[in-house]
């Protein structure tokens, strides 16, 4: 092997293992968010805590805006799937499903639902190649790996 070709396994790896800790660390903050935004909820409403949610995430989103990249916004009208921008409509959605699930659920058994949810309709994106995701083979140890997360939920539960 040379070394150029062990340079660029090393990046990729790299790469691969920094994805992994910000995938954690997304993760941690997600929990951390939904266990915030119930207690706002339950001191205010759930539509006040939502939208301060959003609101607050707009003025980190264009303070980080403002001192990055600053592309500008008329690059949203030349997205080629319109549908793709509902995006923030979603995450105003997940924002109160996170926080009414959490509220009735607690914090853990909430969080190991949504993460199944996550992860199977993930999947099936993959395994249909919608959203101009690139189509996959059905993996049976993919789905057997689904299964015994979701058996770990059952476990948990009891």
């Amino acid at each position: 092997m040379r070394a150029g070709n062990v340079r660029i396994i090393i990046r990729k790896e790299i790469w691969t293992m920094w994805g992994i800790l910000i995938a954690l660390f997304s993760g941690a903050l997600m929990s951390v968010q939904g266990v915030f935004n119930t207690e706002v909820t339950k001191q205010t409403s759930l539509w006040v805590s939502s939208a301060f949610v959003q609101f607050t995430a707009l003025l980190v989103c264009l303070g980080a805006w403002l001192f990055t990249d600053r592309t500008s916004f008329t690059g949203l009208a030349q997205v080629d799937h319109k549908y793709m921008l509902l995006s923030g409509v979603i995450g105003a959605f997940i924002t109160v499903t996170v926080v009414k699930s959490m509220g009735s659920l607690g914090p853990a058994r909430a969080a190991m639902l949504i993460v199944i949810s996550q992860l199977i309709v993930a999947y099936v994106i993959e395994l249909l190649g919608m959203f101009g995701v690139e189509k996959q083979p059905l993996e049976w140890r993919k789905v057997i790996g689904m299964a015994v997360s979701i058996a770990g939920i059952v476990i948990f539960k009891w």
